[in-house]
């Protein structure tokens, strides 16, 4: 049984014990702080990388300039590369008859542009001219007149023609009878879309069936002519054409 005098000596002894009387263990270690462990729990602080993170990837999803198609760079640059293309040399004459009557012999030289076409004289460049000439007249009423010439490396030395239909029924009107006022801007022209094709004489109507619409270009450099004899405005008339295409030195 114990006594009163072995539990005072007890609570002396432990009394006398100090932290640092355990091996391994100091003072220092059960600061009344919280660990340094459980400091670093702060979610707002352990957040905050990700929220930069994201902030950086926000920016990075900002579109770019969009990147130039292939070969659309090599178009540009070859388009501003090109000489300027020279106004035509035009010209009228009084010789109605006289041209109607000698190409009247020469094949191909007369045909009939319907109602709604538009008809296109491909006239390729060649190394032993400098120019390209024509002439035309028609019967009875006008006709719309235009230029292009097409940049394209010349595959054929062949002049063709090339029928095509317009397809803006609401653009075409009923042909005014008599003369018509040059200017007047041809309502079945269509826009060009070939980055190759450059206008030399916008499409207007003539009065060729009054005279003889006749003209020149120097040649810019390799490439196609286009004529266009458009009539597409007309609802009604076919337009007998008399026309020719020439070179000169």
């Amino acid at each position: 049984m114990e006594t009163p005098g072995d539990t005072s000596e007890l609570q002396s002894r432990l009394s006398s014990l100090s932290i640092s009387s355990f091996p391994g263990i100091t003072s220092k270690q059960f600061d009344s702080r919280p660990p340094d462990r459980l400091q670093s729990t702060d979610l707002s602080q352990s957040c905050a990388p990700f929220k930069k993170q994201a902030g950086m990837e926000d920016s990075g999803n900002q579109e770019d300039p969009p990147e130039p198609l292939h070969g659309e760079g090599e178009e540009e640059n070859s388009a501003a590369q090109r000489p300027p293309l020279k106004p035509p040399t035009t010209w009228t004459s009084a010789a109605l008859n006289e041209l109607k009557a000698k190409l009247r012999a020469e094949e191909d030289s007369v045909v009939t542009v319907y109602r709604g076409d538009i008809m296109t004289v491909h006239v390729p460049t060649i190394p032993e001219a400098k120019k390209m000439c024509w002439e035309f007249a028609t019967d009875g009423y006008d006709i719309g007149f235009g230029i292009y010439f097409d940049w394209s490396p010349v595959t054929s030395r062949s002049i063709t023609v090339h029928i095509s239909e317009s397809s803006d029924d609401e653009d075409e009107e009923e042909e005014l009878e008599g003369p018509v006022t040059n200017g007047d801007i041809e309502k079945g022209s269509k826009t060009q879309t070939n980055s190759n094709l450059a206008e030399i004489l916008a499409v207007y109507r003539q009065d060729s069936h009054l005279s003889v619409n006749g003209g020149s270009h120097e040649f810019p450099g390799e490439g196609t002519y286009l004529l266009k004899f458009d009539n597409s405005y007309s609802l009604w008339r076919n337009k007998t054409l008399y026309y020719r295409v020439y070179y000169s030195a």
